[in-house]
């Protein structure tokens, strides 16, 4: 499987190096720092860029912004570029956890797609800059479902019962549930996040399990009917199984952004900004873009058809226009957080009942 391949080239090209590494003696390369999601990258574009620049990257993982956040929250233990979800960005922008960009030093910006810079999260991109976006829906089994799967409601069919798997992560998971209740899913409503909280409660025995952004491996192995997961995932897994399928719910649904950004104190900041730049250029974007299956940010890959035809027809990875109103961007919520995460501490305290 795909996802296995990546997980092996990567491990080929250089993730077991010595952590931090930085000596330049003779021709000794650099080695670059890199944390971010596992399959999250075409392993072709990372030796590219150590063969251009006499470097060697060192890829660390992890599931999902809140151990990302946990990890660097305690101080950079060595990392030059980390891959941050929208909301995330303006969290640690907010703790002084990242570096402001110097955008002299990446020109490629120029290549970016104007819905995805000057977010609100980001006004101006001082700390970030776009790196893959996509989509948070259900993935599902075709054979199993007999028909087509259109609304977050199917996540509460009771003839799904067992066979259904919801993200492990508070934010998300109940992103998805207030939509299909009707409210904001950045509610900073204690009585609407309760009703979230309440729903997923109630159809607690329709739940198998709650997964770390493995949604997709519990899917293609048939443990689950029905997952949230992300768009590109989703599609990874469909490469292998014709019966699977991955559908943006009609009620709506949580648009991502993942972003570039240089943890403070990164030992090789003109590195990272030098990889950064490296990576939004169109060739690259679009090779990454193809591997993986979510969206590119990268308008000029897309106008010089660099990006899979059939990616870019398919409207579940490039929504059309009204599809893509009805998506939100996550939002920093401040004090709510609290709500969230006590909300869904009685979630994942009932699921053990």
């Amino acid at each position: 499987m795909k996802r296995l391949l990546t997980l092996l080239l990567l491990f080929a090209i250089g993730v077991m190096l010595p952590f931090g590494c930085s000596s330049t003696s003779g021709n000794q390369p650099q080695v670059l720092n890199i944390y971010n999601y596992a399959t999250y990258v075409a392993p072709e574009a990372i030796a590219q860029f150590e063969k251009e620049n006499n470097v060697k990257i060192q890829y660390d993982t992890f599931e999902n912004s809140d151990a990302l956040y946990a990890k660097l929250k305690q101080g950079n233990p060595g990392y030059d570029v980390i891959f941050p979800a929208d909301y995330m960005v303006k969290i640690m922008a907010g703790e002084n956890i990242i570096e402001p960009l110097n955008v002299n030093n990446i020109p490629n910006i120029k290549n970016l797609d104007s819905r995805f810079i000057n977010q609100t999260f980001d006004p101006e991109n001082k700390y970030s800059l776009p790196y893959q976006w996509g989509t948070m829906g259900i993935g599902y089994n075709l054979k199993a479902t007999k028909g087509e799967i259109d609304s977050w409601a199917a996540m509460f069919d009771p003839k799904y019962a067992g066979k259904i798997a919801w993200q492990d992560d508070a934010r998300y998971t109940f992103a998805g549930v207030l939509m299909y209740l009707g409210f904001d899913p950045n509610t900073t409503n204690p009585e609407e996040i309760n009703k979230a909280r309440d729903l997923l409660i109630k159809n607690k025995n329709l739940v198998a399990t709650f997964v770390p952004d493995t949604g997709q491996t519990v899917l293609a192995q048939g443990e689950v009917n029905l997952t949230m997961e992300w768009s590109g995932d989703i599609f990874q897994v469909m490469q292998e199984n014709s019966n699977l399928r991955y559908a943006i719910p009609k009620e709506g649904t949580i648009l991502f952004s993942d972003n570039m950004a240089i943890p403070k104190g990164a030992p090789h900041k003109e590195l990272a900004e030098k990889f950064i730049n490296f990576i939004l250029q169109p060739e690259v974007g679009a090779k990454i873009s193809n591997f993986i299956h979510f969206g590119s940010p990268n308008k000029a890959a897309i106008e010089q058809g660099l990006i899979d035809p059939k990616d870019l027809k398919n409207p579940q990875i490039y929504p059309p226009t009204e599809v893509f109103g009805k998506m939100k961007f996550l939002q920093d919520v401040g004090k709510a957080t609290a709500l969230y995460d006590r909300a869904w501490t009685e979630v994942k305290a009932s699921a053990g009942k």
